[in-house]
């Protein structure tokens, strides 16, 4: 191996004692250190390093990775060691350093989602978890407080941690244990996972459907990169489809980093963990077996092993949330995003980064095959598809013949609904002649808790969070104000807190608990199940809740975007839309787009099985383009149209967008440095640069908020040009300048 005159390799491999480590620290992403004795570190190693008087984790990189302010190799320090667990993979090192690039998030901080469970990197091992002990010790003092802690413990296992997550608190949890009221359980901490067996069931397919199955495994059998978009109308079967792709990457084989022969890997990202659960039932008939799961659900012990079980090639399918993203594969051979086009594949803390074009290149780095999944593809990833950069999988018929649910408008200024009340009268007539045929209604209304206003009629107070600029939203379920941006809470007051008066509150506008409310009054026999991320939270929840409407005990849903796909249920045949036009308020560019995506996926539940099925849209807007779009079922119509809009704003895809978020506790601060950076603002030719100006969020979490919009022509390097701008202004440590490449949320 040969080196440069200053000792730095290059073919990337480290040299002679210096090795060069990305740690996850903030602030402090890249140190060199001296290899320890007798070991010669390479890329990739996962070690431990001394960091003042601490050790912390981190990976040897690339030396020509990073540029650093050399030290004398005698003022190095020795690396602690290699961690036990296999080197992070090429491919995954080369991801962390595009994204890192391309958001301009610092590196440490995208290796920190890499190395996101800390427990994985240290030796297997026997851990501790705690349940109610069968027989509660005598003598015991047996408190309210500790009586109510062993109910909401009941039947439950796991560490002080992950039993602190039902509403007990660490410390009540310590206090049992130390009483032997929980007993102590010795688990092992890396179980075998699941192994799918791609011949396990052999699935039905249709002409139509094989055919898309066999587009979507070729690249998967030739091994090599191809991004394809499967679209597919709602029930068509795409889940189905890119089964058979699934298949395919199982059968392929490779050698894994502990050396045995290893089946190929297929990480599946879901938009939201509730609906994981009607894919999980599809996944077990086809594949005999559960897939790895990934997602804020799981326990301290879970994530342990499946962050192991991925990294060593044992996971064979990996399916989760946005953050699946960064486990370390050995031997990836597929990649599919479901539910594409959903906005919650974009991270808006920390690194903002958007899973499904993370999801690309990391298929293109990894040599392997990408499958979006949508009814509803984006416009940026239809037009891929339509230039060709994308192959274009259609499945345009629903299975088994069903056919697709009518779609009629109510015009709310012709037909207002009765004070009080939030379904007009056609609707409810509606609804009622659905359920005297025995079928199920689903509600829709993207808007969570009993009213998003509390105001007071005597001096006008709008109850607002202390910690950002947003309305309390009243939680009636749980008997308080809720704040859905910092995650604030309070009782609903008795009086107005600001002029005192006890009988002047009330609730402003509609939530879906309301609209349950008044389901519950007007029709009594109706039985009900309000349907939020408030209420179905978990796997287990969404199983519970599935099985209440297969077996009948709910027949009217009433709920919000967590309704709107994944969920088949045959005898749901009326879909009503509360306010179709809530969606199209404020000024997001792609509110039509959001507005005919969200609108088409609910609509997408009715009418799935034998029943056909109705969907009616209450608005003030009937002439709004999008909903005569959807009325009309004129898909390819709105997508032009949308298109045909964006290109003469030169918006996205036909230009780019960033933005500059500045934060900080100290009002004149965050304005101070907004000045100077509106200072020393760029002037070039195809870049516009607009603010700065208050956020319309304009307090969150107790920081002040003020915000750049940067749009420039497609094709111009925005990163190089925001980093050489942010280089030529200094602010306060308290103000936080992030980036926000191709953003989706302009809050």
């Amino acid at each position: 191996m040969s080196t440069s005159s200053d000792g730095k390799p290059q073919d990337g491999r480290t040299t002679g004692n210096r090795v060069r480590v990305l740690l996850c620290q903030h602030g402090l992403s890249v140190l060199d250190y001296k290899n320890p004795e007798g070991e010669a570190l390479q890329p990739g190693d996962v070690v431990r390093v001394p960091l003042g008087p601490r050790q912390v984790p981190g990976v040897v990189w690339d030396p020509e990775s990073f540029a650093v302010q050399e030290v004398a190799e005698s003022r190095l320090r020795p690396v602690a060691g290699r961690l036990p667990v296999p080197a992070l993979p090429e491919a995954t090192r080369k991801l962390v350093a595009w994204t890192s690039r391309y958001y301009m998030a610092p590196a440490g901080a995208v290796l920190r989602m890499v190395l996101s469970v800390s427990d994985a990197l240290e030796e297997a091992k026997t851990i501790t978890e705690y349940r109610v002990a069968e027989t509660l010790p005598a003598g015991a003092p047996l408190t309210k407080k500790r009586l109510e802690a062993l109910e909401l413990l009941a039947g439950q296992q796991g560490t002080v941690r992950d039993l602190a997550k039902s509403g007990v608190t660490e410390s009540m949890i310590r206090t049992l244990v130390s009483a032997g009221m929980l007993r102590p359980v010795p688990v092992a901490a890396d179980a075998p996972v699941p192994q799918p067996d791609p011949d396990f069931a052999q699935p039905v397919l249709n002409a139509e459907q094989a055919a898309a199955a066999e587009e979507l495994m070729a690249p998967v059998a030739e091994g090599r990169f191809a991004p394809l978009l499967l679209e597919g109308v709602t029930g068509s079967g795409k889940t189905e489809v890119y089964f058979e792709a699934v298949a395919e990457a199982l059968r392929q084989t490779n050698n894994g980093p502990d050396g045995e022969d290893r089946g190929g890997q297929v990480l599946v990202l879901l938009p939201e963990i509730a609906l994981t659960e009607p894919w999980l039932n599809r996944f077990r008939a086809r594949f005999g077996c559960e897939p790895t799961a990934w997602h804020s659900d799981l326990t301290q012990k879970e994530r342990r092993r499946a962050w192991r079980a991925a990294a060593s090639g044992e996971a064979r399918v990996v399916v989760g949330a946005r953050s699946a993203l960064f486990l370390p594969y050995p031997n990836l051979k597929l990649i599919v995003v479901d539910e594409e086009h959903e906005t919650t594949f974009k991270q808006e803390e920390g690194v903002l980064y958007h899973g499904r074009d993370v999801a690309v290149m990391r298929a293109s780095l990894e040599g392997c095959p990408v499958i979006l999944a949508s009814a509803t593809p984006a416009l940026e990833t239809r037009l891929n598809a339509e230039s060709g950069k994308y192959r274009h999988v259609r499945l345009p018929d629903r299975f088994g013949g069903a056919s697709m649910p009518a779609i009629a408008s109510l015009d709310l200024r012709r037909s207002p609904p009765e004070r009080g009340r939030w379904m007009c009268e056609p609707l409810h007539r509606q609804v009622v002649e659905t359920l005297d045929r025995g079928e199920q209604v689903l509600l829709f209304l993207n808007r969570r808790g009993y009213a998003p206003l509390t105001l007071c009629r005597t001096c006008g107070e709008r109850i607002t969070c202390p910690m950002c600029s947003a309305w309390l939203v009243e939680h009636r379920l749980t008997g308080r104000l809720h704040c859905h941006h910092c995650g604030f809470a309070t009782p609903i007051p008795k009086a107005c807190p600001s002029c005192g008066d006890t009988e002047s509150l009330v609730a402003c506008g509609p939530g879906v608990e309301r609209v349950a409310e008044e389901v519950e009054r007007v029709l009594p026999e109706a039985k009900v199940a309000v349907v939020t991320s408030d209420t179905v939270y978990s796997p287990a929840k969404a199983a519970a809740f599935v099985n209440s409407v297969e077996t009948g005990a709910v027949n009217v849903l009433v709920g919000t975007q967590i309704l709107a796909k994944g969920y088949h249920f045959p005898n749901l045949t009326l879909v009503g839309v509360i306010d179709a036009d809530l969606g199209l308020a404020g000024g997001d560019l792609r509110a039509s787009e959001r507005t005919f995506q969200q609108i088409t996926q609910v609509a997408g539940r009715a009418g799935r099985g034998a029943k056909p099925g109705r969907v009616i849209l209450q608005t003030y807007q009937p002439d709004a383009p999008v909903l005569k779009a959807l009325v009309k079922g004129d898909i390819e119509g709105f997508y032009r149209a949308e298109a045909a809009a964006r290109q003469r704003h030169d918006m996205p895809p036909f230009g780019r967008l960033a933005a500059l978020i500045l934060s900080g506790p100290d009002l004149n601060a965050v304005n101070d440095t907004a000045q100077s950076l509106g200072r020393a603002a760029p002037r070039v030719t195809g870049l516009e640069i607009l603010g700065p100006a208050p956020a319309p969020l304009a307090l969150l979490r107790g920081r002040h908020r003020v915000r750049f919009l940067i749009k420039a022509r497609k094709g111009m390097s925005l990163q190089t040009i925001m980093a050489e701008w942010l280089e030529r202004v200094r602010w306060p440590s308290s103000v936080r300048v992030t980036p926000d490449i191709d953003p989706q949320s302009f809050l």
